[in-house]
């Protein structure tokens, strides 16, 4: 199995993961005993579903040449307080203004091809261990 990346753990509540040549900081709330100095694992998790749709969709208008100012895309997300946990996730796409009408369910259907969201909807195995240093 290919190692993809490698976390460390530089104090406090602070985790950092190691991906080739960038470093992705992470850090709790001040109320859960971290600082707030950076986001947590789980808002990156929700970023990384949106930022992938947001990719599809930049490449879709950049591959017909359609400008994107004004283009935007926002998540919201219903929360079950009993099961603790997102049960449904909406995404909406504001499309630039020159956008072509013909193009709208084909830019939807391409940001639904999204890699994160295959990964949550057909989830890979999870192996883990802890072995002594």
């Amino acid at each position: 199995m290919e190692e993809m990346l490698q976390v460390r753990f530089p104090g406090g509540k602070k985790v950092d993961a190691r991906i080739r040549d960038r470093v992705i900081q992470t850090d709790q709330l001040p109320g859960e005993g971290g600082e707030g100095s950076a986001p947590e694992p789980f808002q990156l998790f929700l970023a990384s579903i949106a930022t992938c749709a947001g990719v599809y969709a930049k490449d879709f208008c950049d591959a017909r040449e359609i400008p994107i100012d004004g283009m935007a895309l926002s998540m919201s997300g219903e929360y079950d307080q009993k099961a603790r946990r997102f049960v449904k996730f909406a995404l909406r796409l504001t499309l630039p203004d020159k956008f072509p009408e013909k193009y709208r369910k084909s830019i939807v259907r391409v940001m639904d091809l999204c890699s994160v969201k295959k990964h949550i909807l057909n989830p890979p195995e999870f192996e883990i261990t802890a072995e002594p240093r």
